[in-house]
């Protein structure tokens, strides 16, 4: 009699309603996620299970599930099927005869082989095979049974869902530089521990060669202080932020440095400088773009402008736009799908957001914005959901998957940005489009490898404009 049995409920057998012979099974197809959750539920990061690299050097020649997950898998059956709730392991034996490989299916088979009136104890032959037919994992078990029946609920589970660490996100930033040499950025009045830790991590990582402008007492007594090497890299003193925004804005315009970073000072401070009439102008708007990789979506996403640009006018918005897709073909986004958010759908006359989003979108028709695909207005959940989007009836190439969203004003599009960043996760990199050089500019509150990931960003616009010259 096969016991084997799926439905809304787990229900056990008793001791009485078990005879010898008696059988239960569980099929299972190993999945890959399947070997990460066990090696963070069990602590067993053995380089065999979780690192391909050195697995394909091993004698399977590719990453194999631990042993015990197939061990786990007989605990399954004999928890919830057979004999299920209620039951009590005593003993089990194991002898593991074959490696299981992604994507290998698990037949699992529970036997009672025999039975102990006297105490309702019960030994059980237990035997895992693959889709081959090949013997996996085979032993007994010794339990004791049930001797009550019960029947309940399946239990509703929270959902469970993994997603890269925040390192092998900041990673994937970081390795969009990969065959880049560094080039020269100059970092602006670098007088606290983070700023100063993210320009030195970044020249550790190949990225750039730092010229810290800022106070040289002030940036040595910190590198002290913070166990930082200064060895090699070139110090400019001057006296206070001013003089600092200043010189960095200097040196860009006399093209000793490819790149700017803020340091310690505020974005205003900064940024007078770049737009000074003799500062790093060019013919485009400036505006601020964070590049965000979010876990829970499957793409990178751009946000502008949360940083520079306050009350955009649709001119000025053209240029937003314009200068966020032209950052999205240096990434390699050949056709940014760009979403100009409001709070609804239609336009209305009411609101200059949807009035502005409708004009862009037509503006986009007729050529004067290139190489995206535009569409609003779009509210936030139809700009990242297709479902919502479906619900709401919206028939749109972009609505559900858009790369780049368009923000009304500054206060909503740096809300957005920090939400994700410090409620969903993100990892997030701020970049200042538009003028000669790119600046990296992030919030004082960020980390040192925030800044890195946005340096890294930094380093493919200046190759791209070192190649455009080339051209």
């Amino acid at each position: 009699m096969d016991h084997s049995h799926l439905n809304e409920f787990i229900e056990n057998k008793t001791f009485d309603e078990i005879a010898v012979g008696d059988t239960a099974t569980l099929v299972r197809t190993l999945r890959p996620e399947d070997i990460q959750m066990f090696a963070i539920m069990s602590g067993d990061i053995n380089p065999a299970h979780v690192d391909p690299e050195y697995a394909h050097s091993s004698m399977f020649h590719e990453v194999i599930a631990h042993g015990m997950w197939g061990g786990a898998l007989i605990s399954t059956v004999l928890g919830t099927q057979f004999p299920g709730p209620g039951t009590i392991y005593i003993d089990q034996t194991l002898h593991f005869s074959r490696p299981v490989r992604v994507g290998d299916r698990l037949t699992v088979k529970v036997t009672c082989k025999r039975k102990f009136e006297h105490n309702h104890h019960m030994v059980l032959d237990c035997m895992c095979t693959n889709q081959d037919g090949h013997k996996v994992i085979a032993g007994t078990a010794e339990i004791l049974a049930p001797t009550e029946k019960i029947k309940r609920q399946k239990a509703d589970l929270p959902e469970f869902r993994l997603a890269e660490s925040r390192q092998q996100r900041y990673q994937h930033l970081i390795d969009m530089t990969r065959g880049l040499a560094e080039i020269p950025m100059a970092i602006a009045h670098p007088v606290d521990a983070e700023s100063l830790r993210g320009a030195l991590l970044a020249r550790d990582e190949g990225l750039i060669e730092p010229f810290l402008v800022g106070p040289e007492d002030k940036i040595r007594a910190l590198a002290e202080k913070e166990g930082l090497d200064l060895d090699g890299t070139r110090i400019f003193n001057v006296p206070h932020f001013r003089a600092a925004a200043e010189t960095a804005v200097g040196l860009a315009r006399a093209k000793k440095v490819e790149a700017l970073m803020k340091g310690a000072l505020h974005t205003d401070e900064l940024m007078a400088e770049v737009v000074d009439r003799d500062g790093l102008r060019t013919g485009r708007r400036i505006s601020h773009v964070f590049l965000m990789d979010v876990p829970t979506y499957p793409r990178l996403l751009m946000i502008t402008d949360a940083a520079v640009n306050v009350e955009p006018t649709l001119e000025d918005k053209v240029h937003i736009v314009q200068n966020a897709i032209d950052l999205a073909h240096i990434l390699k986004i050949p056709e940014p799908k760009v979403a100009l958010l409001a709070a609804i759908e239609t336009v209305n006359p009411k609101m200059r957001a949807t009035i502005d989003a409708a004009a862009l979108c037509k503006m986009a028709d007729r050529g004067q914005i290139t190489g995206g695909v535009l569409d609003g207005p779009l509210a936030y959940d139809n700009a990242v959901s297709i479902v919502a989007a479906r619900t709401k009836g919206i028939k749109s190439v972009v609505a559900g998957q858009a790369d780049i969203l368009v923000v009304p004003e500054i206060e909503s599009g740096n809300m957005l940005a920090k939400q994700l960043e410090y409620l969903a996760d993100a990892v997030a990199a701020g970049i200042v489009l538009g003028a000669q050089v790119p600046i990296v500019l992030t919030s004082r509150a960020d980390t040192a490898e925030t800044r890195v990931a946005s340096t890294a960003i930094a380093v493919v616009m200046a190759h791209a404009k070192r190649d455009a010259k080339q051209a």
